[in-house]
This record gives structure tokens, sequence and C-alpha cells, in this order.
């Protein structure tokens, strides 16, 4: 069971570094991320972007690292992490639509593993993968999972989807959960168990999500969703705490105990997510599935960690991809 995010550093350093096309790679957080995913085993990058930023901030980070001056002259202290090596592939690109085609090009072309998002808005960078005519569709639906380390629960839990889907149907949800539990049976997680969120633990008309909720868990029970637990109805105390469970008169095998839970649309998954992350203190990594390569789409002002740390489940799903896209859809 990975409790840590830190337990997916470890797993995936014992892979071979995935060659990653890093989009818009002209930002200095995206450079940092690239360079420690690099240094980390991790990635073999190659930077797509302005080639002149590029090399730039590469130029300046390895200076800085070799101890010298932003005119390249020996500075009095030398920095222990040594120089970094500039000799990264970087492929010139006209705009940021231009660098998420490229992207897609590369993975179409199996001449990359992954595609990072680097400094370029989320639109942007989804068109150019999601088009049909860029080739990179599969007959998986397209769905973003976050992977959460929260202090106050005991192992990691997946939430999906906070970042792609805006307002799924019930098929489409069918779909996000499968991708998810295939993902947690990736991470080694057994008969994965999942919460189909909604704002009370009983079915009321007035509230669709909750019969969307009862039809899912229906669904799971008769087979057409496979490999994992799935129960919902459930608010979210039920599906983090057992007691709140049980003194609701809940039974429940999902209950206290979840590894992912579906929101019933982005913007209750984009606040629940935060709202662990900023008020919580979670740690989070975040990949989107479904096309032909996993995708790492961080927001541009996430920090180095949850850059590395998406990066190592990417490369960890990036291994197992093939069997991933296997799946045969049942609608």
């Amino acid at each position: 069971m990975l409790k840590k995010l830190n337990d997916l550093l470890i797993k995936a350093s014992f892979l071979p570094p995935k060659r990653a096309a890093v989009v818009v790679a002209e930002d200095a957080l995206a450079i940092d991320g690239a360079i420690k995913a690099y240094k980390s085993r991790l990635i073999i990058p190659l930077l797509i972007g302005n080639k002149n930023k590029i090399t730039a901030l590469l130029k300046k980070k390895h200076n800085k690292a070799a101890g010298k001056n932003e005119n390249g002259l020996n500075a009095v202290k030398h920095n222990k992490g040594g120089a970094i090596d500039i000799d990264m592939e970087i492929i010139d690109a006209e705009n940021d639509s231009s660098s998420a085609y490229i992207a897609a090009k590369l993975a179409l072309d199996k001449k990359v593993d992954m595609i990072i998002k680097g400094h370029i808005h989320t639109d942007v960078f989804m068109h150019q993968l999601i088009l049909k005519e860029n080739g990179l569709r599969t007959n998986r639906y397209i769905s973003h999972i976050f992977l959460m380390e929260i202090k106050t629960y005991k192992k990691l839990v997946s939430i999906t989807d906070a970042a792609i889907n805006i307002s799924p149907d019930i098929t489409q949800k069918a779909q996000i959960l499968q991708n998810a539990i295939d993902l947690a049976a990736i991470l080694g997680v057994k008969s994965p168990k999942a919460a189909i969120l909604s704002a009370v633990e009983t079915v009321n008309p007035k509230i669709s999500s909750t019969l969307d909720a009862a039809i899912i868990s229906k669904m799971a029970e008769r087979g057409q969703i496979t490999g994992g637990i799935v129960d919902g109805p459930l608010a979210f105390d039920n599906v983090i705490s057992k007691n709140a469970a049980i003194e609701k008169g809940i039974k429940s095998k999902v209950s206290g105990n979840a590894d992912i839970i579906v929101v019933p649309n982005i913007e209750a998954g984009n606040i629940l997510f935060k709202d662990l992350e900023y008020l919580a203190g979670a740690k989070v990594a975040g990949i989107v599935v479904g096309l032909k390569v996993p995708v790492v789409l961080t927001s541009r002002a996430d920090n180095v960690e949850t850059r590395l740390n998406s990066t190592a489940l990417a490369s960890i799903v990036s291994e197992n991809y093939d069997k991933f896209l296997e799946y045969k859809a049942w609608i």
C-alpha cells in the first residue's frame, strides 16, 4: 500500500528514465522541474519552446550551480550540487500552440514516453493533445487523476476528475472511475475502493449527483465497471471516516478506507483538492490518462516537488501503459 508520494519516487527510481517532452519550457519552474526529474533519473527531457529563452535559462542555472556570476565568471562560493548539464535537446517553437503540437507528434511517433506541461495555459496545451487529427486519441476516455498525500489520512487517495471534464454524464463518470481503478492497480492497489461523492449519502431525486452515484454503484455490481469496490452516494465525511458512516447507519466497505474519490463535477473536484492542498497541507501529484502517452498536467505555479511527484507517477504509469490501453470500453 502506497502511503506517501515519496513511495512513487522510490518505485520510479527502479525504472529506466522515460523520454519526456516538456512543453513551453521557457520558465524557471518548468526548467527546475525538468532538471530535478533528470537528476533523479526519472526522465530524459526534450525541451520545447523558444530556444533562445530556454538556452538562456539553462545557462543561468548552470552558472549559478557552478558558482559563477551572471557573466559566467567564477564567484566566491561554489555550489556543492555541481554544474547543470546544459546539453539538453531543445526544439524551437514559434508559440505555445505549436509547442504542444510538436509534443503531440513526438508522442504519436513514439519518440517520447510522456508529455509534461510547462509554462502554457491548460486550454492551449490540451487542445492540441486531444485533437483527433493529431492522433493521440485512444479507446479510453480522457480524464485527470490527482493522487494526494493527506496528513490526516492513512494512505494515498485519488481524486477524479478535478481538471479536465467539466460536467460529465453517467457514462463519462463510469469511464473516469474505470481509469482511476486501473491506475490504482498499476500502483499496486488490489481491489481499490472507490467512493462516488455527493452532498449526502442517500438517493435524493433533487440532487442529481446522488442518482448518478447510485447508478454507477449498481453498474459496478453488474460488472460494467471492473477491478474495484464501488459505493455511493457518499458524503465526504462518510468517505474519510468509518465512525461517521457508522453513526449514520451506513454499512460500506468503502467508508473510511477509500482509495478513489469520484467527484460530481470539476467545480466540486477543484474546490476539494485545493482545500486539501492549501488548508490541510496535502501533497499532490497529477496526470492525464486516456491519450497514447500519460500527460503531466501541473499548474504553471506548481512547485518543483509537485512537478517531480507528478513526473514519478507518469513514469510508473508509462511503464505499464500498453496494458492500460488494452481496455475495451463497454459502450
